[in-house]
């Protein structure tokens, strides 16, 4: 029996009791990718004999996170969430898309059987869930009552961001709802663009960048990972967690650049949770990091 589990069988038993927040409580830049099974990161990222079985446990030796994007197609059995937890490092954190059943199908109607069923299973990540991504339908127009009827199944203790896409969402009201219920807005980048506000609604921040403008296409250029830094600094203190995943996977460019944020953002002296090092792997054209990570290790102090 782990921690989390020891303390979800005391809280059971004592009502009022609340597991700690998912994720890191220490205030850190956590960086990683949207999804880690990609084939053409093979030879780019992933060995080239390495069976695909391994990816994960390769993966989180470089990266202390990673944003589940599967979940929201179909939503994995609980066994494989345990498998997660049980393959990766203790200081390893799984953020995890919301089925596409609540978001788009039923379009956040009726949310009380599809957020329990989705936290039932996504609880056998234990201590290492992240936050839960609400992506919203680019169709779905604003509609704060449902938005809050949502988020107020969640427990206080599991995060939540949520990136909607409309903008009819974009309103002093489902601020305040995502204030209320204490949710992170997703900042979002395409075409090294905020398509968000830069709200600030709760702790923590998540962002997501999904496609650059520099060359190859979809990298990020170095100023425009710039300015992410910057924004980030701007709005949360070292001391509140800040979740960055990188979308852009085709031809490994979500790993190039996440390793270049991380290294923007130590120079400007944040903390940063692990990335590969420097030293590129021979093989294909635009190869990248694969072996040792550089930032911190396991942090005894992550929840």
């Amino acid at each position: 029996m782990d921690r989390w589990e020891r303390f979800h069988m005391l809280t059971a038993r004592r009502p009022g009791v609340k597991r700690p927040p998912a994720g890191y409580d220490v205030g850190m830049i956590l960086l990683g990718t949207s999804g880690w099974q990609y084939r053409d990161w093979r030879d780019r990222f992933y060995p080239a004999k390495l069976p695909q079985r391994r990816w994960l446990e390769h993966f989180a030796e470089r990266f202390a996170t990673v944003e589940v994007n599967n979940a929201f197609y179909r939503l994995p059995e609980r066994d494989t969430f345990v498998a997660w937890r049980d393959r990766t490092p203790d200081d390893f954190r799984v953020a995890v898309k919301m089925s596409r059943y609540l978001t788009h199908i039923k379009r956040l109607r009726e949310p009380a059987e599809p957020v329990a069923r989705f936290l039932d299973r996504a609880d056998g990540l234990g201590d290492k869930l992240g936050p839960v991504l609400v992506q919203l339908p680019p169709n779905l127009r604003a509609d704060p009552a449902a938005l809050d009827a949502t988020l107020r199944l969640f427990p206080a203790e599991v995060r939540v961001a949520v990136e909607p896409r409309h903008p009819s969402w974009w309103t002093d009201e489902v601020r305040r709802v995502l204030e209320r219920r204490r949710a992170a807005l997703v900042w979002a980048d395409r075409l090294s663009r905020p398509v968000t506000p830069l709200w600030r609604t709760t702790d923590f921040g998540y962002l997501r960048l999904h496609e650059g403008r520099a060359r190859p296409w979809p990298r990020y250029g170095r100023t425009a990972l710039a300015s992410w830094v910057h924004r980030l600094a701007d709005a949360f203190a070292d001391t509140e967690p800040a979740y960055v995943y990188f979308n852009n996977d085709p031809g490994g460019a979500a790993i190039i650049d996440a390793v270049a944020f991380g290294g923007l953002a130590r120079a400007a002296g944040h903390p940063v949770t692990r990335t590969p090092t420097a030293r590129p792997m021979t093989g294909r054209a635009g190869s990248v990091p694969v072996t040792g990570s550089a930032g911190p290790g396991p942090a005894a102090s992550a929840t």
